[in-house]
């Protein structure tokens, strides 16, 4: 019986690897009879038959992660947007594509397993709800979201947690950092020990609804009457350890959003921009959950932003560093930079990491975050930027490895890549350089959208 027919999750340590392990095995098997088997073809036979059996990796990859949920799938959500390397060049487009599927529904649980989940924390369904559609409209690594309509009259999104997902978490977590292992050799960046203490912190915050429930409705007061960013708000009296019911957005996904017109994927791109990246400078908070799975494109020209589970907050004095950084990277100030990076404990004492070295550094890693015009990145660039900064078999790397980058920087580096990985699915472009300036720089606006939220902002005070 598969997920999608109503089974329950595999919680234990063993069985949720040996499936992990089962894939990696199968693979491994696949590479090498090609290999051996392949001696008296032609080289282009040769790689079409291992291109075949990387696409067979991923759609297995894809499918495994999926039945799993928890902790797993969502490193497979994270690795649709960032390629880390697990495949050649050759097949990392079918590769995403089938890992894609992984951040906007996977087959759905049958109602009947987690209709015991609400009832239990909350009461009888009929007293909760006025309707309630028991067909799920998203299934995702945590939870399955359901439609529903309140006493009141209110259409609301029913989230709620797995049966049995905190375990498989746990589970998940233990079991990761020896799978990735295996592919030591082709993704160090994965097997980076502080890229997986980043996953097992935002993994596990993700599991507590109360938490993401405050976060949410703060964040929609905060956003209250924006102009073109809109945050649900969450329905408290429906809401439970194990259930986070929200008003319900209807509009287009990422993948619609791609097939607009480049102007109006100019503008949503750059929404997405100013909601991740403009808030951790404005207000030293920020959702670390940036990806193409995670916003909706209402019909009034609005973004919906969801899931804030994975929240952060950034104290003052490290958000004044971050904006410091990006200064002196702006004015190609190696010697600056490194003192910042000195003093901030970035770089140890009597480091031998040269000033040209740390401006390096910061530019492979965000460069079109300092360039003066427009800039449209390709999912290929994200990548790149990525491996370079945590990827031990690249240079950028090597000058900076026995340094140390705080946790709280690390964080916002990644949402960094998140947001413009998401922002390269939809094919969007912009000068970034001058709307952070706004945040950067406290310069004036210099789009549209700029001089929205500069209204929006004096009027609320």
């Amino acid at each position: 019986m598969t997920a999608g027919e109503g089974s329950a999750i595999a919680t234990s340590r063993v069985s949720r690897g040996a499936a992990l392990g089962k894939l990696a095995a199968k693979q491994t098997l696949r590479r090498v009879i090609v290999k051996a088997g392949t001696i008296a073809v032609s080289e282009t036979r040769r790689e079409q038959l291992l291109s075949q059996a990387d696409q067979r990796m991923a759609r297995d990859f894809a499918a495994v992660l999926g039945q799993m949920r928890g902790a797993a799938m969502k490193i497979g959500q994270l690795l649709s947007i960032v390629d880390l390397g697990i495949v050649d060049e050759r097949s990392q487009d079918a590769f995403r594509r089938q890992l894609s599927k992984l951040q906007n529904s996977v087959d759905a649980m049958r109602f009947d397993t987690l209709r015991p989940v609400i009832e239990s924390e909350l009461g009888p369904l009929e007293g909760l709800f006025a309707s309630f559609d028991p067909d799920a409209f998203a299934a995702a690594s945590i939870g399955q979201v359901y439609r529903a309509r309140t006493h009141d009259g209110r259409d609301v999104a029913v989230k709620i947690q797995y049966p049995g997902v905190r375990s498989a978490v746990r589970a998940d977590l233990k079991n990761l950092a020896l799978f990735l292992k295996m592919w030591r050799s082709t993704v160090p960046t994965v097997a980076a020990q502080d890229f997986l203490d980043e996953i097992t912190k935002g993994i596990s915050s993700e599991l507590d609804y109360r938490q993401e429930c405050a976060n949410q409705a703060r964040l929609a007061e905060r956003y209250r009457d924006h102009p073109f960013i809109h945050v649900p708000a969450p329905v408290e009296e429906l809401c439970s350890d194990s259930v986070l019911t929200t008003e319900y957005v209807d509009g287009m996904n990422a993948s619609q959003v791609a097939g607009l017109p480049a102007p109006e994927r100019d503008r949503v791109g750059e929404i997405i921009y100013r909601f991740y990246i403009g808030s951790l400078f404005r207000d030293c908070e920020f959702n670390g959950d940036a990806h193409p799975g995670n916003f909706v494109y209402l019909p009034d020209g609005r973004v919906a932003f969801l899931d804030f589970g994975l929240y952060k907050q950034m104290s003052p004095e490290a958000v004044a560093v971050e904006r410091r950084a990006a200064q002196l990277c702006s004015a190609a100030d190696g010697e600056g930079l490194r003192r910042l990076l000195e003093d901030a404990g970035v770089l140890k004492p009597n480091s031998m990491v040269t000033a040209e070295e740390c401006l390096q550094y910061t530019l492979d890693a965000a460069g079109w975050n300092f360039v003066d015009e427009y800039v449209a990145v390709e999912p290929i660039e994200v990548s790149s930027a990525m491996l370079g900064v945590v990827s031990p078999a690249t240079r950028t790397f090597q000058s900076m490895r026995s340094e140390r980058l705080p946790p709280e920087h690390l964080f916002s580096r990644r949402v960094d890549f998140l947001v413009f990985g998401t922002i390269s699915r939809i094919g969007a472009g912009g000068n970034w350089y001058r709307i952070a300036s706004e945040w950067i720089y406290d310069a004036p606006p210099s789009t549209p959208l700029g001089v929205a939220e500069a209204q929006w902002r004096a009027a609320r005070g």
